[in-house]
């Protein structure tokens, strides 16, 4: 079968090409694309090149003749788990022992008019929640939910600190509201992104500064400046949550305010499989908020241009729409 592919050529430069799509493999299926969402961390491959097709927040419909789901919508999860580890077992797959490829990254992606998925890689979409927002299941909701929920084993509750409103940050403000932590404070330069925090309910928190402390502080930016403003404003006996994504190494600088504190810092990396349906529930809570996130669209063959916008901070949450 011969599909439409993005390929990532580097330097902000973006080539749609045929591809020949492989066959799928036993205990595999073909998942044609409806949407598939921009991510910050493609910005990356934006502008470095890619091997693989990228493109990780997907949602499409199976097309598997004879599959109990096909013609049915589905989202992509995309760590390619056994399903036999210890951690897998234990229902965090995307910690998988013998993990090493994600979709998207190591494995073709979704800006393409299909791809092959495992099928344990299925979720399937409820009827009610709309395509478009259906993407937002699994990075803007699905890794920031984790991360909090995670957090929350330490701090139940209270005020809370979010570093960055693009998509994950705003995610995370959003979520924060949705599960407890009030007030909740957003630090961004980017002025229409800052407003738009403070809309879905975020207090304004100055860019740079540690001089207020709070019990949760997520750093969503992946801006190593960014990450020694949240270090410095967890409260004793806080957490700090690390989720924003940068390939840089990270050095802590031992500053007397974090030597003579106690506290947590807490790395999340995206979602298990069983948070599916709070993740939905949430959706359906806050609906409303989530939807004013996704504010692009695109054809694949414009995606270059999309992509230009995205980086420029001019849109939140772009699409590919293949329908």
């Amino acid at each position: 079968m011969t599909i439409r592919t993005a390929r990532f050529l580097g330097d902000g430069r973006i080539a749609v090409e045929p591809a020949e799509l492989p066959a799928p493999k036993p205990g595999e299926v073909v998942v044609r694309v409806l949407r598939c969402a921009l991510c910050g961390s493609d910005l990356r491959l934006w502008r470095a090149g890619a091997a693989q097709v990228p493109g990780h927040e997907i949602v499409g419909t199976v097309d598997a003749p004879g599959h109990p789901l096909r013609g049915r919508r589905v989202l992509v999860y995309i760590p390619v788990y056994c399903g036999e580890c210890a951690l897998c077992r234990a229902g965090d797959p995307q910690l998988c022992e013998r993990l090493t490829d994600l979709i998207g990254w190591q494995r073709p992606g979704g800006y393409a008019e299909a791809l092959v998925v495992p099928e344990r890689n299925l979720i399937l979409v409820p009827d009610d929640i709309p395509t478009d927002l259906a993407p937002l299941l699994l990075d803007t909701i699905g890794t920031a939910a984790h991360a909090v929920r995670l957090a929350r084993r330490v701090v139940a509750a209270g005020p809370a600190a979010v570093l960055g409103a693009g998509p994950l940050g705003l995610g995370c403000v959003i979520t924060l509201r949705h599960l407890g932590f009030d007030p909740v404070f957003c630090a961004e330069p980017a002025p229409r992104r800052a407003a738009l925090a403070m809309e879905l309910g975020a207090q304004p928190l100055a860019v740079g500064t540690a001089d207020r402390r709070f019990p949760l502080v997520v750093e969503a930016s992946g801006n190593l400046t960014a990450r020694a403003q949240g270090l410095e404003a967890t409260a004793p006996q806080g957490v700090f949550v690390v989720l924003g994504e940068n390939s840089a190494p990270w050095t802590i600088e031992p500053t007397p305010r974090l030597r003579r504190k106690d506290f947590f810092v807490l790395r999340s990396f995206y979602f298990p499989l069983h948070e599916v349906d709070d993740n939905v529930a949430l959706l359906r809570r806050a609906r409303s908020d989530y939807a004013r996130l996704v504010d692009g669209r695109a054809a694949l063959e414009d995606l270059g241009a999309l992509f230009a916008r995205f980086a420029s901070g001019d849109l939140i949450k772009p699409e590919v729409a293949f329908e």
